[in-house]
């Protein structure tokens, strides 16, 4: 065979149905029959054809495809959202694009103003913020854009996270039940809404039992860091006999530290507790007790939203907060009552 470009005409032609059967066939969200499925997918793999993608835009308006922006992967979290969200958009006929960012404004503005170049149909910015201007010009160039894991005050914008400031409470109220004195806390990246609502759900808790933070250190949702927080805090003498990491890379990376650098013993003089609950943290090696983020409701609520804004063109902003169950483990002392 030639290398000319063969035609869906060509391609229906073989199968025996008519040119726009034959296009439905390779059309998102358009319905045919299985036979006719069949028919036309085993015509276009005997004549090499594929279907024009950048044509059909054109026509439609519609590029199917959607702008994924992350600040980083280190977290394990983020690498199992990032395949169940391109899993749910590919069944809804959409295509990811993936960049990459950091967490400084002019970062993810020249992030967004790469996504927007691809004439993408929605962006979902996960672990990163939009400043007011940012979201603006996603909103003139008619772009939804849904936050994932992360708020802001901005009412444009949709956002969908687990409820942190429950979650930072359930900690607070396990440790105390616990019967531990000295709680000491590990900050992530203090420009993220994660964190801050972890930190002021935890300190409000222990505040209304009496107690304040004993010790505090940042991570900056960083393993080196999250290594040298850890280190500040139990080199001391009189060192903290519980602490809170704002997440699950960082206190696995803690754990190590007390562990192994500094000789002490996980829970019986240390309790440890994290949040997001990775799949590393049910590994016997570390087996510790953390908030679960309920990644599926929260990657089926994003896409719910954005497709929603896309399809319908719903400009309403949703903000959805998801508890999370605390999963207790043995990295932290259980309270004997």
């Amino acid at each position: 065979m030639d290398n000319k470009r063969v035609t869906a005409l060509e391609g229906g032609k073989l199968a025996g149905v008519r040119q726009s059967a034959g296009s439905r066939v390779f059309t998102p969200g358009a319905s045919s029959s299985k036979k006719t499925n069949e028919l036309v997918r085993k015509a276009a793999l005997k004549l090499g054809y594929r279907p024009n993608v950048l044509a059909r835009s054109l026509i439609t308006g519609k590029s199917r495809m959607i702008g994924l922006v992350v600040a980083y992967l280190d977290n394990y979290f983020y690498p199992e959202a990032l395949e169940l969200l391109s899993s749910a958009l590919q069944k809804k006929g959409y295509h990811v694009l993936i960049f990459m960012s950091g967490n400084k404004e002019g970062d993810i503005a020249e992030a967004v103003d790469e996504i927007l170049d691809y004439q993408v149909d929605g962006i979902i910015a996960a672990s990163v913020s939009m400043s007011s201007n940012l979201a603006k010009r996603c909103n003139s160039a008619g772009v939804p854009v849904v936050l994932f894991n992360r708020t802001q005050d901005d009412d444009r914008l949709s956002a969908v996270t687990s409820d942190n400031f429950l979650g930072g409470q359930k900690v607070a109220r396990f440790l105390l039940k616990g019967g531990h004195k000295r709680i000491g806390y590990i900050a992530g990246w203090e420009g993220a809404s994660t964190q801050r609502d972890r930190e002021q759900g935890f300190k409000e808790e222990l505040a209304k039992n009496g107690h304040e933070l004993y010790a505090r250190e940042v991570g900056n949702f960083n393993s080196d860091e999250a290594r040298q927080a850890a280190r500040n805090m139990f080199t001391r003498q009189d060192f903290p006999d519980a602490v809170f990491v704002a997440n699950d890379a960082m206190a696995i990376a803690v754990i190590d530290v007390i562990r192994f650098e500094l000789g002490l013993k996980v829970p019986q003089q240390v309790s440890v507790v994290g949040y997001d609950d990775v799949p590393i943290s049910s590994w016997p090696a570390y087996d510790l007790t953390t908030v679960r983020q309920p990644a599926n409701r929260m990657v089926a609520e994003t896409v719910s939203i954005l497709i929603e804004s896309i399809e319908n063109k719903s400009n309403e902003p949703s903000r959805i907060k998801l508890d999370g169950p605390l999963i207790i483990r043995g990295s932290a002392k259980i309270s004997d009552n």
